[in-house]
């Protein structure tokens, strides 16, 4: 792997935005795990409990200008590349006030004002799609970089490899970045993929860079993704990086499903025991960048915007019926 950039030093102020950039995440998602029992939101949730660190460290690096698209486990990707936490809410409320106007759901959000392009849920839907944006920025000779998420299992679907085919090909400016959090719904990846299997040789052999990191570490996410965009920024064509990290919740739900066997209690613990937001948390304390007094002021005041979120979320309208074709593409 060529290092093509050493990177700057992440300075402190950043640091403790990307720890509170983490911890709203965590706290928007646990008070949606609190609320959906209540069945007022009516579609399907898939929370990114534990993977928060991997949205952060790579939207930390995006200008407004640049482009995200995101899978059906779109909440943190959202709210890290500024979508409106309002709108979200509304949306999975199914509300006219929601950022996809109610009809989209938790899967299908969509912020034009961030640049959030949009979230598909069939996996690997969204690689093709972001390609195509990534494509057309170069056409229409804008510098945005596209940055397109997606799970482990999407990495086994062939529009993957052709997407890597032409975006080295044309040299677009986009990043791929891979969460594998080992589990494809209840199939883990033992019985998915041989062990021989390596996905940074695939996508070199398609002449793509990439990189692994460690995706409960937000300091080394942010690292090699400021990589792969000064790769980008080089002109140098399309980037992959793969982050090892761990989902705590059910696939899809807001519950924990330990009890239906398909993974050890132990391997959950071990990686609960990796809280990205404990291990960045430990590290600010230790270098005197953040105090208790801080997190607890944090905390209260993601409280407060959280509590307001759901109230302008329960009291908005649903959408007017005679709306429900307007703006459909498909």
């Amino acid at each position: 792997m060529t290092i093509w950039n050493k990177g700057k030093p992440i300075d402190m102020e950043l640091k403790k935005k990307m720890y509170f950039d983490m911890l709203r995440i965590r706290m928007v998602e646990e008070a949606i795990a609190k609320h959906y029992s209540e069945q007022e939101m009516r579609c399907p949730v898939h929370l990114c409990i534990g993977q928060e660190a991997v949205a952060v460290g790579v939207c930390a690096n995006l200008s407004k200008e640049d482009y995200v698209m995101s899978n059906h486990r779109s909440h943190g990707h959202y709210l890290a590349k500024g979508g409106n936490l309002k709108a979200m809410l509304a949306e999975i409320y199914g509300k006219a006030t929601g950022c996809s106007k109610g009809k989209g759901g938790s899967m299908h959000l969509v912020d034009l004002s961030a640049n959030f392009v949009g979230a598909t849920p069939i996996v690997s839907s969204s690689i093709p799609v972001a390609v195509g944006l990534a494509f057309g920025t170069i056409l229409k000779e804008k510098r945005s970089i596209t940055a397109v998420f997606f799970g482990d299992a999407a990495t086994e679907e062939g529009v993957f490899c052709e997407s890597l085919n032409f975006a080295s090909l044309k040299k677009l400016p986009i990043v791929f970045i891979c969460e594998n959090n080992f589990y494809s719904v209840y199939s883990p990846l033992f019985v998915r993929q041989p062990p021989e299997r390596d996905n940074l040789s695939i996508v070199r052999a398609y002449g793509v860079a990439g990189e692994k990191g460690d995706g409960n570490d937000v300091l080394d996410v942010y690292t090699l993704a400021q990589r792969a965009i000064a790769h980008i920024n080089q002109g140098l064509g399309p980037y992959y990086l793969q982050f090892d990290t761990y989902r705590w919740r059910e696939h899809c739900g807001p519950n924990y499903d330990n009890d239906l066997g398909y993974r050890a209690e132990d391997e959950f613990t071990t990686w609960q025991g990796r809280c990205p937001i404990k291990h960045i948390e430990e590290s600010l304390k230790n270098e005197g960048i953040i105090s208790d007094s801080e997190v607890k002021e944090m905390v209260k005041r993601i409280h407060e915007e959280i509590s307001e979120a759901f109230d302008f979320a329960k009291s908005s309208p649903f959408p007017d019926p005679k709306s429900a074709f307007a703006e459909v593409y498909a």
